[in-house]
């Protein structure tokens, strides 16, 4: 199974970030060498495109479900994942034609460094988004319910006829704990999806009091006490939330904490 995020300590990251370092890092090699053979340095321009690729990415994210936001604290609060990559490159993009028209000396390093690193980031993230959402199937692993009931993905997914959206979390988590009133709030909203909430690791008693003590709400939570979940579907980082259509296929993977905004586009995707 393919790894789709890797956990580093408290910390995770997803494969496509990764590999979005990599092929930045690799601009800057290409920009450091090529602007060294014609003397002009393009590093501080590179870091300002990625910030200004960056921000408009969010900006237009942000924009698009304004709505879905309380106010101005949690329109800034990047934790989400709220970015729309499409205006974010359209918009570097720009940027970056504006310099080569007003820096005609960086013109040659800068559009090497460009090309190296988005032919990278394009191949490599192009090829690991084929790989994750070809043909794959809810897990079928053996779960339990809160009461002890053994059950599984696809016996859910018959069930309900639904897409399925499968929230990985646990209770030391607390990016888990901060997007479960989103949640909350999608389960009694969204009647034609079915949510499930797979808690990786921990025991019936200590997931009833975690419950109790939060004063939770939520319906379809199953233990995995082998993290088996996890591990089928390649997601190593919590909270991982995994999106598959009423056949039961995967759709789409956030990983890190949700927002209504970030849990609305994942919906948006599975309709």
């Amino acid at each position: 199974m393919l790894q789709q995020s890797v956990a580093l300590g408290p910390m995770g990251f997803s494969i496509h970030q990764l590999l979005l370092g990599l092929a930045f890092l690799l601009a800057l090699l290409v920009g450091a060498l090529l602007g060294r053979r014609h003397r002009v340095p393009v590093s501080d321009t590179l870091f300002t495109l990625l910030f200004v690729a960056f921000i408009s990415a969010r900006v237009v994210f942000v924009a698009r479900y304004w709505g879905e936001y309380d106010g101005l604290l949690s329109r800034l609060d990047i934790r989400d994942g709220g970015f729309d990559i499409a205006g974010g490159i359209v918009i570097g993009l720009a940027y970056a034609s504006w310099v080569l028209w007003r820096s005609p000396r960086q013109r040659f390093p800068l559009t090497g460094a460009l090309l190296a690193g988005g032919l990278v980031w394009g191949l490599a993230a192009g090829s690991a988004t084929l790989i994750e959402h070809q043909s794959r199937p809810l897990p079928d692993i053996a779960l339990t319910t809160r009461t002890g009931d053994p059950i599984d993905l696809p016996q859910k997914s018959q069930q309900s006829q639904q897409p399925i959206v499968v929230n990985l979390w646990a209770s030391w988590c607390p990016p888990c704990i901060r997007e479960m009133p989103v949640f909350e709030q999608a389960q009694n909203n969204e009647t034609d999806i079915t949510f499930v909430f797979v808690n990786q690791g921990e025991s019936p008693a200590h997931i009833e009091a975690f419950m109790n003590e939060h004063g939770f709400s939520l319906d379809n939570i199953w233990l995995d006490p082998s993290n088996a979940v996890g591990q089928a579907t390649g997601a190593h980082a919590m909270p991982t939330t995994l999106f598959y259509d009423a056949d039961g296929y995967l759709v789409n993977t956030h990983f890190g904490e949700l927002s209504s905004a970030t849990l609305q586009r994942g919906l948006e995707r599975l309709r």
